[in-house]
């Protein structure tokens, strides 16, 4: 099966010598992306790819500006999304490349290992201001969240917070990196990232739908189901490039692909 699927895309890469590919988005997906675009590119020499981050919103727009080939999203395209491209006369094509955990962190020496949905909801919100209210020291809350371009905003939003809106003075990071190093420098800080963002700089929070069964962001409760908090990652593309693009999606979804995937702390998708 491997070799057939390998020798599909050299076919493939036959009929596009010298190609180069643009992808554009969400900094969740970024560092797979640029992976497996360096892997690819190692295989087939003739072709060129371009990686760059932004955010999901800004690589969909990137889209629609046909300044992008592929856009990387860690939400679904919204309607009026679609609708902006399909009034130009074209149509895009959406595609799962892997799963991802959205993990909660806060500051390593913070005593609070674990919080419900509505907890974090709460905080999120503004309604619960010090980490003495959910069990912790007396010490302000501070929460840190992602620019509204972001696909990882939008995510926990919807999840976490029920579509309600953030409160007015969250601190908004530019990107998924920015919260890491926010977070692990401020001791009443919270915040979240993609599972594969996660380090020792940072501690994860165990996380309750139900109020009674908690789980960690990890790999592991994330194939089995058991952490909550979990979202496909896509990329996008116009469907009139498919001839030039399909070498580039058959290779992330390969074996190969999808074993670099898992190896850099995403959920493969087979």
């Amino acid at each position: 099966m491997k070799v057939r699927r390998n020798l599909l895309i050299a076919l493939s890469l036959l009929s596009i010598s010298a190609s180069a590919q643009r992808i554009k988005g969400s900094d969740t997906v970024l560092p797979v992306a640029q992976q497996t675009a360096e892997r690819f590119m190692n295989q087939y020499p003739d072709t060129r790819v371009t990686v760059t981050g932004g955010g999901t919103g800004v690589g969909i727009s990137a889209l629609l500006d046909n300044t992008t080939d592929i856009a990387m999203a860690s939400r679904p395209i919204k309607f009026s999304e679609k609708m902006k491209i399909k009034s130009t006369g074209e149509d895009v094509a959406e595609i799962v490349v892997a799963y991802d955990a959205l993990a909660v962190v806060a500051h390593p020496s913070n005593p609070v290992k674990q919080l419900t949905r509505q907890q974090l909801e709460d905080i999120f919100r503004g309604k619960i201001t010090n980490w003495k209210q959910v069990g912790g020291d007396d010490r302000k809350i501070v929460v840190y969240s992602r620019e509204t371009s972001s696909g990882t905003y939008e995510f926990f939003k919807e999840s976490v917070l029920k579509n309600k809106n953030y409160m007015a003075n969250s601190l908004s990071m530019p990107a998924t990196g920015a919260i890491i190093q926010s977070v692990s420098q401020t001791k009443g800080a919270i915040g979240y990232v993609g599972l594969a963002y996660v380090s020792p700089r940072v501690k994860t929070l165990s996380v309750s739908y139900d109020g009674k069964h908690y789980a960690a962001p990890t790999v592991e409760n994330t194939t089995n189901k058991t952490y909550p908090i979990v979202r496909p990652l896509y990329y996008y593309y116009n469907v009139k490039k498919k001839a030039e693009i399909d070498p580039l999606i058959q290779y992330i979804l390969s074996p190969d692909g999808q074993d670099i995937i898992k190896k850099s702390g995403y959920i493969p998708v087979k």
